[in-house]
């Protein structure tokens, strides 16, 4: 199938499968002999997979250093995100894992920080619109 018609079953752009192929998660695909992109089921499978793993977290980066194990996920759904990695040591669902984790407990500091000045009232009262309108002078009409 031609690129619109895969991008369409795996309900993405053709933008984004270029995007995938340019970044090493997907093979080139075969050409027609026009130089068409031509997809197979089991490319649209492949698709499927990448955006279900951005989907949860994962970065392009972080299935581009396990592209070489995706087939193992697409042959075992269930199998556990680490065990298609060939490297010992934690895998790499869950290093994202902690890294979102970490990202987590610093945005509630942050948040706690400002919900604690909004309450002494220290928090500035002008929103960004009119502060913007105070330093910026108005056009003059001539007469």
């Amino acid at each position: 199938m031609r690129i619109g018609d895969a991008a369409a079953a795996a309900g993405t752009t053709p933008r984004a499968l270029r995007f995938y192929e340019q970044r090493g998660l997907l093979p080139p695909p075969t050409r027609t002999a026009t130089g068409q992109r031509q997809y197979s089921p089991g490319d649209v499978a492949r698709i499927r997979l990448i955006r279900e793993l951005l989907s949860v977290g994962l970065t392009i980066g972080d299935i581009h250093s396990c592209v070489d194990h995706l087939h193992l996920i697409e042959a075992d759904p269930t199998r556990p995100c680490g065990a298609a990695q060939a490297t010992p040591g934690p895998g790499i669902a869950a290093r994202r894992l902690a890294a979102l984790n970490d990202e987590i407990a610093r945005l509630t500091r942050l948040r706690d920080q400002l919900a604690a000045r909004v309450r002494a009232g220290a928090a500035p009262s002008r929103t960004p619109s009119s502060s913007h309108q105070a330093e910026t002078p108005s056009p003059r009409r001539s007469a």
